[in-house]
């Protein structure tokens, strides 16, 4: 079964449970996924599903930063419970420390050094490490092995 497959099956079961809130953030992700779909012409894979929910994610974590500052606490709310059932559509991501051994291999691969070679290192962190690990923890690791 794929993701598409699964995400379709959940949103089946959030119906029958009469769960709004977790039916109205599936039925999103999945217009997010029948949206590029449409406007590329081409079948989503596990793989961009996996890049779209964390497109998703991250666009509710900067919400939630910004209604925290505004002190909208029912938004918050709201925002923080998507998050949870998008996150479920991930898969087991890295940890720190297994993030910066990885980044340590590619910068060593690459013979990376210093803060310009910064673009290089993310291209190809991107293209490893993409749904396994939080893009920005995956940053701060290419920005600290690269200033040793």
């Amino acid at each position: 079964m794929t993701l598409k497959d699964r995400i379709t099956e959940d949103m089946k079961a959030a119906m029958r449970a009469k769960e709004a809130d977790r039916l109205s953030t599936i039925r999103m992700l999945l217009a997010a996924c029948k949206q590029k779909e449409v406007d590329e012409r081409v079948v989503l894979d596990d793989a961009a599903v996996i890049g779209i929910v964390d497109k998703l994610i991250k666009q509710r974590k900067d919400s939630i930063a910004a209604f925290q500052q505004a002190g909208r606490t029912d938004l918050v709310d709201k925002e923080t419970a998507e998050v949870a059932v998008l996150s479920a559509y991930l898969p087991q991501r890295l940890t720190a420390d297994e993030i910066g051994t990885e980044i340590a291999a590619l910068v060593a691969e690459l013979g990376a050094a210093g803060p310009g070679d910064m673009g290089k290192v993310m291209g190809a962190a991107k293209a490893k490490l993409a749904g396994k690990a939080d893009m920005g923890l995956v940053s701060a690791a290419v920005k600290q092995a690269l200033s040793r």
